[in-house]
């Protein structure tokens, strides 16, 4: 399968009509490379974990089905008027909503720290909707960091409980040189 964006941000509107064509591309990329029907550069897994086993149970329909389950188990104990049900969908779909969020309006809105050759920008001076995400043109700039906030207010809280559990020895992190 030949995909050209492959080599470029597959997820940037620079490539596609709307929303919509995009994130259904993006997922069919990711899709294929879950099931290794395309191969990708191995700049972006050295060092990566891979575990085959927790991935195929995390993208089969069975797990699916406990996340939906979890889901409405939340809404029937939680839920206090009927009007917070109408929220569940959002729940379902949170993972594409987030996507579209970055992916789509993180190359439109915004303000670069790094010129690119891509549209990336960060979305937000202090990101706590989308725990670091939306420094998106720093993701592009230094994608193999862990850490997406390189300005004194660009907080990733993401970053922040990866230290934490590194502090814990729960995990383990590498250090790394970036370059400029």
């Amino acid at each position: 399968m030949h995909i050209q964006t492959q080599k470029k941000t597959p997820h940037s509107p620079s490539y596609d009509a709307n929303m919509f064509a995009m994130m259904w591309k993006t997922k069919t990329i990711y899709q294929d490379i879950n099931e290794q029907r395309i191969s990708i550069d191995e700049r972006f897994t050295k060092n990566v974990p891979q575990w085959k086993n927790f991935d195929a149970f995390a993208g089969s329909r069975f797990s699916r089905f406990l996340w939906i389950t979890g889901y409405i188990l939340f809404f029937v104990f939680f839920a206090t008027a009927w009007w917070q049900w109408l929220l569940l969908p959002i729940a379902f779909l949170m993972a594409p909503i987030h996507g579209v969020i970055i992916n789509w309006f993180g190359h439109i809105y915004g303000y670069v720290n790094f010129k690119m050759k891509n549209t990336s920008k960060n979305l937000f001076r202090f990101d706590f909707l989308m725990m670091g995400e939306g420094y998106h043109n720093n993701h592009h700039k230094h994608a193999s960091n862990a850490n997406f906030g390189v300005k004194w207010h660009e907080i990733d809280i993401t970053y922040l409980i990866i230290r934490v559990l590194d502090l814990l020895g729960l995990i383990k992190l590498k250090a790394i040189k970036i370059k400029e």
